[in-house]
């Protein structure tokens, strides 16, 4: 059963002016600031109902912002889109290339969970009819200064793709359960994981299909990003999803694949590695400079957004270590 949290009566009204704004192309342009993006986007067929498009391995800023998945489930009854993409521009190429292959609305949006890179595209999306869903913790992002902060530097970093008509859209229905559906022939699951790698993270299973949409629980490619605290939990959610009888799993970045073992090693292996490591160092009262230069990072250092990335990681699960440490004293 799920309980799905509604939106106060402020964010009920930017999304029904958004809603307005997109009534049609031309009110859509005037209103909202979407300049084209020179980007090759298009939708890999991995089932009979599931396609996704692929982001280059990278760093948020990358390739104009296309560095994250997004997976489209066309059904009888309209399209489902999981994860929007990191700008309205590329939300837009998104739509060209959904249109395409059919000519059936966007009647749901689930976004996986509120980083810039998989929801800045809602804007580019949503329109009149469509329902879209994130996890709970999508409104603490979203009620926290680092929100807006992260907003305004993504409209210098990816100018002008980001934009100052670039808004951060909620959701109209916050997830906190686990939710099962029908919808156009579609038997589909949706899990809740609460704070894994962010705020609050949902995973997606086509039933018929046997695909596993997993958000950012698993990277393939480059080194995850960790933006959570809970690192044993996010490994224990990784192994509760090898359970499901997927065929085609397709994460948050890099390429979908088929051998869930396989294909989750390195977002195992690499959490694993960090929380061991730093937790033992704090155990040790070393600092973080110490343990940082202490652990052999040969096998992931060559991989993409480790040197932007790596550092940033592991001193946030050092200071969890801490605080943790701490807490038990």
């Amino acid at each position: 059963m799920l309980t799905l949290l509604r939106l106060d009566l402020k964010n009920r009204i930017t999304i029904a002016l958004i809603l307005v704004f997109c009534l049609c192309g031309s009110a859509q342009s005037q209103s909202i600031n979407i300049p084209p993006i020179d980007i090759d986007l298009s939708l890999k067929q991995v089932s009979k109902h599931v396609y996704y498009a692929e982001g280059l391995a990278g760093i948020g800023t990358d390739n104009k912002g296309f560095v994250s998945n997004a997976s489209v489930i066309v059904t009888k009854k309209g399209i489902i889109v999981f994860d929007a993409l990191g700008s309205p521009s590329l939300a837009k190429k998104l739509k060209e290339a959904i249109q395409r292959i059919s000519a059936q609305p966007i009647k749901k949006i689930f976004i996986s969970h509120y980083h810039a890179d998989h929801f800045y595209g809602l804007q580019g999306l949503v329109q009149t009819g469509t329902e879209t869903y994130a996890p709970a913790g999508a409104k603490r992002y979203l009620s926290r200064d680092g929100a807006e902060i992260r907003l305004n530097e993504r409209r210098k970093s990816l100018k002008p793709w980001v934009n100052e008509t670039t808004q951060l859209i909620p959701p109209q229905h916050y997830i906190d359960q686990d939710l099962k559906f029908s919808f156009g022939g579609l038997d589909i699951q949706v899990l809740h994981f609460g704070s894994t790698h962010s705020d609050g993270d949902i995973v997606m299973f086509i039933e018929q299909d046997k695909v596993l949409l997993t958000g950012d629980l698993i990277f393939t490619g480059r080194i995850p990003f960790i933006g959570g605290n809970d690192l044993i939990g996010w490994q224990k959610r990784i192994d509760e999803l090898a359970k499901l009888p997927a065929q085609w799993i397709i994460p948050g970045h890099g390429s979908a694949f088929k051998n869930f073992e396989l294909g989750s090693n390195l977002t195992k292996s690499y959490l694993n590695l960090v929380h061991s490591v730093m937790k033992a160092g704090v155990e040790d009262l070393m600092s973080f400079e110490e343990i940082y230069q202490a652990t052999d990072w040969s096998a992931y250092e060559k991989l993409p957004a480790f040197n932007p990335g790596n550092r940033i990681n592991a001193y946030r699960v050092f200071l969890n270590a801490e605080k943790e440490a701490l807490d038990a004293e």
